[in-house]
């Protein structure tokens, strides 16, 4: 191949993202030409509501996805944790590099840490997931809903006088931004969501050309555990409409798998982990769901999903 066109948001965290993937392709293809289509989604466009009440994740894919299916792109890339568990037709994950820090991180403008939080304290964050696990600890907190870019959460953080807000870690380290983190959140203090720090390139199923051109970018660590989360995610049926957060290690030819489903308020959280070989990755995932569900997960994602239909009608 000659030429390659990325499609990518136009987010300065997705641009950075597509012009990784593309440096990692031209350095292994001298004279390749690749090319960004620069594009809005919708979930750009609804900034006023929390992602939950607008339709959840699939608003940052689905016309990128729709330029591979059109034929004006011929790679996308995307995070990971903004996917949904199921693509259309036609279209395949066909590499993910090495994982970036799945973790979360707090980043307080007066330097705060969690812990040292002031009671009643506001924290800023757009994910469900964040907002169930911040409230399981500090029921006292005040969540206040932040959208928008990495840098503009920033910036609201500091305008609407917050102790602080939770990002992605990967996510600021990638646009140089880490010097604005107080805390990396351990794994075990605040499981990440599905993906977190995962770098999805997607491209046409039928287009081998391309797929050969971007096998050289898998990891194949990488993959055994989002083999894992993503069997998880598709057997709940979750999305950042959820409080959902699962996230996998892979170590010695094993698997270590660890899930949590809660209501946005944390009242109620009910969490798993599972540990098996590699290959059977997407049945560890599908396992842990099947636990969760037999602890009540079920009835925390029915009455949420009762309650988020309500308030979309």
């Amino acid at each position: 191949m000659k030429a390659v066109r990325i499609a990518t948001r136009q987010s300065p965290l997705a641009l950075w993202q597509a012009r990784h993937v593309a440096s990692l392709l031209t350095a292994g293809n001298p004279g390749l030409e690749v090319s960004l289509v620069e594009m809005t989604t919708e979930g750009d466009r609804f900034l006023s509501a929390p992602l939950s009440a607008v339709g959840g994740k699939g608003l940052f894919v689905k016309e990128i996805e729709q330029a591979l299916l059109d034929g004006r792109a011929d790679v996308a890339v995307h995070s990971l944790k903004d996917m949904t568990s199921v693509f259309p037709d036609g279209l395949i994950l066909a590499a993910v590099p090495v994982r970036e820090d799945p973790r979360d991180a707090f980043c307080s403008p007066d330097g705060h840490t969690l812990e040292l939080l002031p009671p009643g304290a506001k924290v800023g964050t757009s994910s469900l997931r964040r907002s169930c696990i911040l409230r399981s600890r500090r029921p006292d907190l005040e969540i206040v809903s932040l959208r928008g870019n990495v840098q503009t959460r920033l910036q609201k953080t500091r305008d609407l006088g917050l102790a602080g807000a939770m990002l992605a870690a990967a996510g600021l380290k990638r646009l140089g931004l880490e010097h604005h983190i107080t805390q990396v959140v351990s794994v075990a203090d605040s499981l990440p969501a599905v993906g977190q720090g995962v770098l999805a390139i997607q491209c046409r199923e039928a287009d081998a050309d391309v797929r050969a051109l971007l096998a050289p970018l898998e990891d194949l660590t990488t993959r055994g555990a989002v083999r894992a989360e993503r069997a998880f995610l598709a057997k709940l049926e979750g999305g950042c409409t959820v409080p959902l957060a699962g996230h996998a290690t892979v170590a010695g030819g094993q698997v270590h798998l660890r899930g949590l489903v809660g209501r946005p308020d944390g009242t109620r959280v009910v969490r798993g982990e599972v540990k098996g070989p590699v290959p059977e990755a997407e049945r560890l995932g599908e396992a842990l769901a099947d636990e969760l569900l037999s602890q009540g997960a079920g009835d925390i994602l029915r009455d949420f999903g009762r309650r988020d239909g309500a308030s979309r009608a």
